[in-house]
């Protein structure tokens, strides 16, 4: 399923407009993205996910978003990440706490429709953000993750394609094992 494109529009436009959708759309440089529904593969991932964050994310240090708050990732770039993390309070770029400012991490499943924006559009939007330590990207239809990490030399990268593997979140102090993000998930069917 492609990702329906709109006319070009400026940021307040689409703020307004955007309040008044059924479906979200990620705004890029004054194109709206809508973002499709998601499969049940990848919301039980999501899910599982989720489960792992809140069995050891410590909750006065970080807190866990989903997909449904929009992240600004600069003034003319807002993106919905399927999960979002944040040290410390959320920061919001105005006063209506739609526009999240201070991820620490951020998560995306993939989608057929949204396989090359995530590794490609999304990563180079995400290495701008200061605030931003950890982009991880979990396939949904083979087990593979990629953690993308902020360091001292820059930013490194990782792929984890085993289901004994597990990935460190140092940042956060948690560790996701690939068997219990992919739990329930049977590829064959995919």
């Amino acid at each position: 399923m492609a990702i329906n494109r709109s006319p070009v529009m400026t940021v307040e436009d689409y703020f307004e407009w955007e309040l008044h959708q059924e479906r979200k759309h990620e705004y890029i440089d004054g194109v709206v993205y809508e973002m499709p529904g998601v499969s049940d593969t990848h919301d039980a991932i999501t899910v599982n996910i989720i489960y792992l964050f809140i069995s050891c994310l410590d909750r006065l240090r970080f807190n866990l978003r989903t997909a449904e708050l929009r992240v600004q990732v600069s003034p003319s770039c807002y993106v919905y990440p399927d999960l979002t993390i944040v040290r410390g309070r959320p920061a919001f770029a105005d006063p209506s706490e739609y526009n999240l400012i201070n991820p620490i991490v951020v998560l995306e499943v993939s989608s057929p429709s949204s396989d090359d924006r995530d590794r490609l559009e999304k990563l180079g939007y995400y290495y701008d953000v200061p605030s931003i330590d950890a982009y991880l990207i979990v396939d949904q239809h083979r087990v593979c993750a990629e953690l993308h990490t902020r360091g001292d030399a820059g930013w490194q990268s990782q792929v984890y394609t085993e289901m004994d593997d597990v990935i460190s979140l140092a940042m956060l102090d948690c560790e996701l094992p690939l068997d219990q993000v992919y739990l329930g998930i049977d590829f064959e069917e995919n």
